[in-house]
């Protein structure tokens, strides 16, 4: 699906919302097996999900994360170090101190991610805490700059005082697991803080929405600590930032459903699926209450917040938990969305985000 900035007009709403066109037409979508062009069939039902994620494993060039590098795939053992250095730098943000939260005025999504890449890699020495960086990651030019200079420099001072994921360059035995170590080190830190931020981001949207319509005065004060949690996973449900996992065509597919051919490629849609009233009471209610007392929200059916067995995101542990200090952080601070319309517009991106301007403090 191509990225477009265009937001549909308002056919389809709900918690004043405002889709992209693409993912307006599939919202409008009745049946859970449905073909969206002519190599492209969207799956919405959930034991057929479970059965294409089972059908044969992820290929590497369909995670985003452990994708090939520097001309190699990304070792296993690599890859699970990257996971317990992230694990390590979340939880060692998670008991420091954030940021002023003043950096967290501004353009939502866009505030937030850049705001835990602060919190989180602010430790880093130049230049490898430009890795992270927004400004550098949306330019090719200055990646491969920068990622020359990281290469390049030995990273010997930093040691004991950056990152894990820094240490993981700073370690690496040869020319080619340096590299490798660089693109994770990019692409763990920008796809964890992105993700974070948008999940936040709608879940302050969902949440504002509902108090103004119960009559909140004060709106970003009211919502108890202790209720957050149940605020993200009822936010992965319905504005759920991996709203579509994609799986490229091949034999393994055709016989689990008569729509699919070997050509075909899959789209596999959470953000239906979550939505279907097979599956949920109140579908498009915003009802945190629903998660009260579930000991794992992962095994409730027809939910995949974070990908099925298998095929599972690599850090869903993290997420979660990082999300929700940011998120009671923001409102612990007063953060107030001022966006100058009630609709919120979503694009089509590889993450589903609720775009608004917000502002800290008065």
């Amino acid at each position: 699906m191509e990225e477009v900035e265009e937001t549909a007009p308002a056919a389809l709403r709900d918690h004043s919302v405002v889709y992209a066109p693409r993912i307006r037409d599939l919202l409008a979508r009745n049946g859970k097996v449905f073909r969206i062009d002519a190599t492209t069939v969207g799956v919405s039902h959930c034991d057929l999900m479970a059965e294409i994620v089972a059908a044969r494993p992820v290929l590497p060039t369909e995670r985003s994360v452990y994708k090939p590098a520097a001309g190699a795939e990304i070792p296993h053992d690599s890859a699970t170090r990257t996971i317990r250095a992230l694990g390590q730098d979340v939880t060692a943000a998670i008991r420091t101190p954030p940021p002023p939260t003043r950096a967290l005025s501004g353009a939502w999504p866009y505030a937030a991610t850049s705001y835990l890449r602060r919190w989180l890699y602010s430790s880093d020495p130049l230049p490898l805490s430009l890795l992270s960086k927004r400004g550098v990651t949306r330019s090719d030019a200055l990646s491969r700059i920068v990622d020359r200079a990281v290469t390049i420099w030995p990273g010997s001072e930093a040691a004991g005082r950056s990152t894990a994921l820094a240490e993981l360059i700073r370690g690496a035995s040869d020319p080619l697991d340096r590299k490798q170590a660089i693109a994770m080190y990019r692409r763990a830190s920008a796809t964890l803080c992105d993700g974070v931020a948008a999940l936040a981001g709608n879940a302050l949207w969902l949440l504002r929405q509902e108090q103004e319509r119960d009559g909140a005065r004060t709106p970003d004060r009211q919502t108890p600590r202790a209720d957050l949690t149940a605020v993200l996973w009822e936010t992965l449900r319905l504005l759920p930032p991996a709203w579509m996992l994609w799986r490229n065509g091949g034999d393994a597919y055709t016989g689990l459903h008569p729509e699919i051919r070997p050509e075909d490629n899959v789209a596999l849609l959470p953000l239906l699926m979550h939505r279907h009233p097979d599956y949920w009471q109140d579908p498009l209610e915003f009802r945190p209450e629903r998660w009260s007392g579930v000991a794992d929200p992962e095994k409730t059916p027809a939910f995949m917040p974070f990908g099925f067995d298998g095929a599972r995101c690599w850090a869903k542990h993290l997420v979660v938990p990082l999300a929700e200090r940011l998120l009671a952080t923001a409102l612990d601070d007063g953060l107030v969305i001022r966006s100058p319309r009630q609709d919120a517009p979503v694009p089509l991106r590889s993450l589903l985000s609720v775009r608004f301007e917000a502002s800290v403090g008065a």
